[in-house]
């Protein structure tokens, strides 16, 4: 049985915002934790990343080119946006772990 009561994990598809020519990454905080991340813009779907499971939530990752990012939106009074560099991105996605392993597997990451 996943968490909090569910039978399945539940499943998050999880959008990597890049600005591919400038090599950066779109991040929006949490509305919950400041100091945590997460990215939702509008865009297109440029590649499948990967799917990481865990045991109670199945994420699935995938790059998005940014094509518009609006002045106000939805949560523009409760979230902050900032365009930063893969290294900084994954500083402030390091506090989940399946984010970063995500982020890790982007075109933007270093390759070895």
């Amino acid at each position: 049985m996943g968490t909090k009561g569910r039978e399945v994990p539940r499943i998050v598809c999880c959008a990597i915002p890049l600005a591919s020519a400038s090599g950066k990454v779109l991040v929006v905080t949490s509305r919950k934790r400041q100091d945590l991340w997460v990215s939702g813009v509008r865009g297109n779907i440029t590649r499948y990343v990967t799917t990481i499971n865990s045991p109670s939530t199945t994420y699935h990752f995938y790059e998005l080119e940014v094509t518009t990012l609006d002045k106000d939106w939805l949560e523009s009074r409760e979230r902050k946006r900032e365009w930063v560099d893969y290294a900084e991105a994954l500083k402030r996605v390091a506090w989940k772990n399946e984010l970063a392993q995500g982020l890790s597997l982007s075109t933007l990451a270093p390759r070895r």
